[in-house]
């Protein structure tokens, strides 16, 4: 090796390699190195260095690679997210980010490497959404690193998020909503199905409402809490917003269903007397033993219903979007349907459902023709 330079500011010099190397001065009986490809480049990773050891600052581990930094960083956050976000946190770490950039350096994460990334993730068929996510959660993790002192800047802030490609939505339409409560009239999933396409609530949302939820002497409905299934179980967790956590007024004819469905349950817990399991939570939607409904099933469930109706594969949150078209069209405001469907503020709901706004204007334009012609010139 060619040494180039050597003091108490730290030594420079050149490996066999060809690779430079900058030493600090040891410090509590410990030799920092640092390496770089040329040595205008080590020499300025010596003097940030330095500088931050100056100040007291942790001097960042040159062969510490993305994915040991992000299994540590899993660990602190553990405590801090509730399970299903950290799960979240933890898929996006395991299948998608560590697998292209896990073996790169930290140190040496370039703005170009997370853009590759993203257009590797986009390009093998990840949805536009989870690939935002991928950078929203490497860029939060690359974050708490700047703030460690293990990075000098978070490059996943400097890039540019790929565009955002709209997931169709295929909601039902007049006929298709009528077809689809003849079927589903009597069947078990008549009650769950009716509150979502009337309320429009989440999968998890609707699975989550509890018997103290609801008042259906009153009328309404509180959407408090949602199921989540957490390693292998069904577990009930707060809503993430405060607008997500809404009440919400039943239409007569939906509190006539659920009085049924109420009805029907009893007998069950009667039949089964102690063997039924669903004290501890008394939710509204289970199965005939008590238990929390499994999401999955009740998807492949609704989707026979809408082949048994005639109507072509939709998502169960196309029950939520259906809601939502269906309120517009018949002129309920845009600010009473964000508030029911529990968006952050109007601009979302008219973003969501901006199909539906030339509708909307064309029905104005009628009315307001209506009212200029009954007016005498």
């Amino acid at each position: 090796m060619t040494r180039r330079r050597g003091n108490r500011e730290g030594t420079i010099y050149q490996r066999k390699d060809g690779r430079w190397c900058a030493e600090l001065p040891q410090v509590g009986g410990k030799r920092k190195r640092l390496y770089a490809r040329t040595r205008e480049e080590v020499a300025r990773k010596l003097v940030l260095a330095l500088r931050d050891q100056e100040v007291g600052l942790p001097v960042p581990d040159d062969r510490l690679t993305v994915e040991r930094y992000l299994t540590q960083w899993l660990e602190t956050v553990r405590p801090r997210v509730r399970p299903w976000t950290y799960r979240g946190y933890e898929v996006v770490v395991r299948r998608h980010v560590v697998p292209i950039i896990g073996q790169v350096r930290l140190s040496r994460l370039t703005p170009q490497q997370v853009h590759a990334l993203l257009v590797s993730l986009a390009d093998h068929g990840l949805s536009s959404k989870s690939v935002r996510n991928v950078r929203v959660v490497l860029s939060s993790a690359l974050s708490q690193a700047e703030r460690w002192g293990m990075v000098t800047r978070n490059v996943a802030r400097l890039v540019e998020p790929l565009r955002r490609e709209h997931r169709e939505m295929r909601p039902l339409t007049p006929g298709e909503i009528r077809r689809l409560l003849e079927v589903i009239r009597g069947h078990r999933l008549e009650a769950l199905i009716l509150v979502t396409l009337v309320l429009g609530l989440r999968q998890g949302e609707v699975l989550g409402l509890s018997w103290e939820d609801l008042d259906l002497d009153a009328g309404t409905l509180q959407v408090r809490r949602q199921l989540q299934r957490l390693n292998g179980r069904s577990e009930l967790v707060e809503l993430k917003t405060r607008r997500s956590r809404r009440t919400l007024v039943l239409p007569r004819t939906l509190v006539e269903v659920l009085c049924e469905h109420r009805r029907r349950q009893g007998e069950e817990r009667m039949c089964l007397g102690a063997s039924w399991k669903g004290w501890e939570h008394d939710l509204v939607f289970t199965t005939t033993l008590g238990t929390p409904l499994d999401g999955r099933w009740v998807t492949r469930t609704f989707q026979r219903l809408l082949a048994k109706a005639g109507i072509e594969r939709r998502r169960f949150h196309d029950l939520r979007h259906s809601a939502a078209t269906t309120m517009l069209v018949l002129g309920v405001p845009a600010r009473v349907v964000m508030e029911i469907l529990g968006h952050a503020n109007v601009s979302t709901t008219l973003e969501v459902y901006a199909h539906v706004v030339p509708e909307l204007q064309r029905e104005a334009a009628d009315r307001i023709d209506a009212f200029l012609r009954g007016v005498p010139w």
